[in-house]
């Protein structure tokens, strides 16, 4: 047998800025307050609860119900009804993906550290999703979430205990629910960026940032300034949180132009990932497919997705995640039980909303669901692991006759996938690497590792073209008639910002809060999230929302700047709303001169 073929994993960690207003972190009281009836003035733009419209969720816990099997779960609440909490939609969406991607994920790692199974992965943490990991708030109400997931739970069981298959489903969310707390809480001691960490320094796990929000940089190219700011922001979360610099650098939407070359290889990062077309379909083309890395001109490296991994995976038909025996996502019992049933996750404004509790399969064309047999679908995750190691091996062998350095087969998903989506996606990858440990044919690295084993005089040199993973490959999710209406707004706050930047270069006190809360706002305007959901028609109303905060939130610091006034209340309120990367400076807007 021939030397073993490369496959490469990398998943890209990302979600819209989740943030939690509530009566004790925004609004202020009046007693004590020193500000005139004139600064209040700046309350029209005052972030409550009715700015948010429709996109809040209220929720409540049953006062009545009891935790059999979870004793001591009330600490602070104990022998009180629970409050009623508040979740925004983007808190479910966080919610969702910590308990059902992020912490599988690292159960996945715990199970194969302790089986001495090695294995490969790398991971792109957005520096958004770096800061919600770690905010005490959001974690809190994490926490009352999987409460209410447990209390649900005890309900379910009770709900249906005279029917055996059902009720070991219930069973198994509630058990399932109870760990994930556990885990979280005593385990992992409320912090799994530690954790990935750990993982990392082991060499087990190769970690990589991306754009501060996750911004779809060729659009903004025009603008050095914020592909600037959006990579300097980035390299300092990344820092303060992993304590160390980052090799690889996630392209947002894995979109690349030949113009930001020079921005990845100013900031020192090794390579980056780009789509698959992005290689094959330039002229002229690379003559070894999207197996091989290449270099670009200013040496940065850079390899391509292997589209094929991504379908087997991924497709709308074929794709393994939607097999008929694989439990289906948008079958929660939130969204069919009577409304009596599911008090706790109805809001009067948004309806029903996930429960964590799924009782039936994707199904197939024209056939009834079944219900969800959880051994059923093991095994037909072990035959998948085993034909995705098949096929990956089988295009590789055929790569490597082409000759020259190692070829590798990068398969780049959304961590979502596995997990969130896809729920016996963890399942899925911790039988990858079991599998692959056991075969000789195949070896897992981390992009990081790939390259230290490579001659970098024998990659050849080419820029690749511009790309996306986007809708037809190119710039089409992003700039279209359903989004090309915020570009001159974003453009024109964004030239403003490059003026405070400039028109402000020492300030400290109060006007310094104010210029590094302008920063945060253009940043966030600037995130990939909000012209896709408009793209795609899904949240559309809520990502305008977004937009149009950012932006009038962005204009009333620039206009209280130019009149030398600013109201320290509403920027309070502002700032404990918007309160991501406490320690930007506004600074990185400043030209390079």
């Amino acid at each position: 047998m021939g030397k073993p073929q490369v496959i490469s994993i990398v998943l890209n960690a990302h979600l819209p800025f989740a943030r939690y207003c509530d009566s004790l972190r925004v609004r202020h009281s009046q007693a004590g307050s020193s500000h005139t009836a004139a600064e209040n003035d700046f309350s029209v733009f005052e972030p409550d609860s009715r700015q948010d419209g429709p996109f809040r969720l209220d929720g409540f816990f049953h006062p009545g119900s009891s935790f059999p099997y979870f004793p001591g779960y009330r600490s602070e609440t104990e022998a009180r009804p629970f409050p009623r909490i508040k979740l925004s939609m983007e808190e479910q969406w966080f919610f969702e993906a910590l308990s059902d991607t992020y912490l599988p994920l690292l159960e996945v790692f715990d199970h194969l550290e302790r089986d001495h199974v090695p294995f490969r992965l790398a991971i792109s943490f957005s520096p958004l999703l770096c800061y919600m990991l770690q905010d005490e708030c959001l974690i809190r109400h994490y926490l009352s979430y999987v409460d209410k997931q447990i209390e649900f739970g005890v309900w379910e069981m009770e709900r249906t205990e005279n029917d055996p298959d059902l009720y070991a489903l219930a069973r198994f969310y509630y058990d399932r629910a109870v760990d994930k707390r556990i885990l979280f809480t005593e385990r992992y001691e409320g912090n799994i960026l530690n954790v990935f960490n750990y993982y990392q320094k082991k060499g087990r796990l190769e970690i990589l940032t991306t754009a501060a929000t996750h911004a779809f940089l060729p659009i903004y190219t025009g603008y050095p300034e914020a592909v600037q700011a959006q990579i300097e922001v980035a390299l300092s979360s990344f820092r303060r949180t992993f304590g160390k610099s980052p090799h690889g650098f996630w392209l947002p939407e894995l979109g690349w132009s030949p113009e930001l070359d020079a921005y990845l290889r100013a900031y020192s990062f090794n390579y980056t990932i780009a789509d698959t077309h992005a290689g094959i379909l330039r002229n002229p083309k690379t003559s070894r497919g999207s197996f091989y890395p290449v270099k670009t001109p200013s040496q940065t490296l850079v390899l391509f997705r292997d589209f094929r991994a991504s379908r087997d995976i991924q497709d709308a038909e074929t794709g393994y995640r939607l097999s008929s025996v694989y439990r289906d996502y948008h079958a929660d019992a939130g969204f069919e039980l009577p409304t009596g049933m599911i008090a706790p996750f109805l809001n009067a404004r948004l309806g029903r909303v996930r429960t964590g509790y799924v009782y039936h399969t994707n199904g197939g064309r024209g056939q009834k669901k079944q219900v969800y047999d959880p051994a059923l679908a093991a095994n037909l995750v072990r035959e998948q692991a085993l034909s995705f190691l098949d096929a990956r091996y089988s295009a590789l062998c055929e790569a490597a006759e082409l000759g020259g350095e190692e070829p590798v087969s990068l398969c780049a998903y959304d961590a979502d996938t596995f997990g969130r989506f896809w729920f016996e996606g963890p399942r899925f990858l911790e039988t990858l690497f079991r599998e692959g440990a056991a075969r000789q044919d195949v070896h897992f690295m981390t992009p990081g590792e790939y390259f230290g084993k490579q001659d970098r005089q024998g990659i050849a040199a080419l820029m690749p073209e511009f790309s996306s993973w986007g809708f037809n490959g190119y710039a089409e999710s992003w700039i279209d008639a359903s989004n090309d209406w915020m570009y001159p707004h974003v453009m024109r706050s964004l030239e403003r910002m490059l003026e405070l930047a400039e028109r402000f270069p020492n300030d400290t006190g109060l006007k310094e809060r104010a210029l590094n809360q302008a920063a945060r706002e253009i940043l966030l305007v600037q995130a990939s999230d909000w012209p896709r959901m408009l793209y795609n028609q899904e949240h559309a109303g809520y990502a305008r929302n977004q937009i149009e905060m950012a932006l009038r939130n962005f204009t009333t610091i620039y206009e209280a700047l130019g009149s030398n006034y600013i109201s320290t209340e509403w920027l309070t309120n502002l700032e404990r709303r918007h309160n991501f990367f406490p320690n930007i400076n506004y600074r990185v807007f400043r030209r390079k001169h």
